[in-house]
């Protein structure tokens, strides 16, 4: 496992970062959920993601279980903060003092820690001063609740303007969280730039573009059993975007791309992410632990200029580029 540097700050995470977006408490057994952990931990992953509104705060839970015997000082542990959560009342969700506050708290109950490396605003809140969700987020770290901040899905715009703030303040934003892939490219023209400038690191999620990347989907065939784009739960809400016969037919058309590399067609993906230099780590998720320990081989791999040339004239102008997309369309916790 190779470990980046978070942003401008002395933080070290591991490059392959693993996340419990719709798995832990929702599509996957918690005992599975915790094999998944445990295989992550092995395979030299030290860094885990996570956020409140996961399953309705069962996430947390159950990752905070998973990583229980652990050494805390060893890991790097991740979590958010704007969905609603509890009985979604007029204060339960957005970036107010008041939700930032008890949200925090809740979190680091559920987890079972005293701190988390790295406290991310889930989304931008536009009914919310700024000023104050920034203040907040200050008090947070003084009061040793949380490291370092970050944000999730926020355009040039708004990490130049919280980045502001935070200085002022007397803390750095050092992350931003966005939906990254060889199919879904929009941070590249504005996001990425804007956080070279500002010392911001990108924490991408869905870097096999919610499973499609794999190949498991086929042009023209039924869907796979038990795959996300067949589950109720919510996951086919997140894959059915990519469920396009020339998507599917053009990333089978990366396979020989994978093979000269000598990678499976997820690892491909998941190393072109990491080969953008602003990408501090790839969020992947698993429902099972061998697909830990497979998508952590992406891991020090260099892509050759070649081969970063050659995946973009297979892909053509499929991948989504408007940077006013910034913001997933999906709109749901990531």
């Amino acid at each position: 496992m190779d470990y980046r540097y978070l942003g401008n700050s002395g933080l070290k995470i591991s490059e392959i970062t693993y996340g419990n977006w719709l798995t832990h408490g929702s599509q996957v057994e918690n005992d599975t959920a915790k094999q998944c952990v445990a295989a992550a931990i092995d395979s030299g992953i030290t860094t885990f993601d996570t956020a409140d509104a996961y399953a309705n705060t069962a996430a947390e839970t159950v990752l905070g279980e998973a990583l229980a015997n652990e050494r805390r000082e060893s890991l790097e542990i991740f979590t958010k903060v704007y969905w609603p959560t509890g009985p979604k009342g007029p204060n339960d969700s957005g970036l107010s003092r008041k939700h930032i506050m008890e949200s925090i708290n809740g979190s680091l109950t559920r987890l079972g820690t005293d701190y988390v490396d790295l406290y991310q605003a889930h989304r931008y809140d536009s009914e919310t001063p700024l000023e104050e969700t920034m203040q907040a987020f200050a008090d947070v770290v003084r009061q040793g609740k949380a490291l370092y901040i970050g944000v999730s899905e926020w355009n040039a715009d708004q990490l130049r303007r919280g980045s502001a703030f935070a200085k002022d303040l007397g803390f750095s934003l050092v992350s931003n969280q966005p939906q990254y892939s060889m199919l879904w490219r929009v941070i590249e023209e504005e996001v990425v730039p804007t956080s070279r400038e500002l010392g911001i690191s990108q924490i991408v999620w869905s870097p096999v573009a919610q499973g499609i990347l794999s190949g498991k989907y086929l042009p023209g065939q039924p869907l796979p059993e038990g795959s996300r784009a067949t589950d109720e739960k919510g996951g086919a809400d997140t894959v059915k975007a990519f469920l396009r016969d020339e998507v599917l037919t053009a990333v089978q058309n990366l396979k020989p791309i994978a093979d000269e590399n000598g990678l499976t067609l997820a690892q491909l993906a998941i190393a072109w992410v990491l080969a953008n230099d602003n990408v501090a780590a790839a969020l992947i998720g698993a429902s099972r632990p061998e697909q830990v320990r497979d998508n952590v081989k992406a891991s020090g791999v260099k892509l050759s200029t070649e081969t970063l040339a050659s995946i973009d004239e297979v892909l053509g102008s499929l991948p989504e580029t408007d940077p006013a997309k910034t913001q997933s369309p999906e709109n749901r916790p990531s």
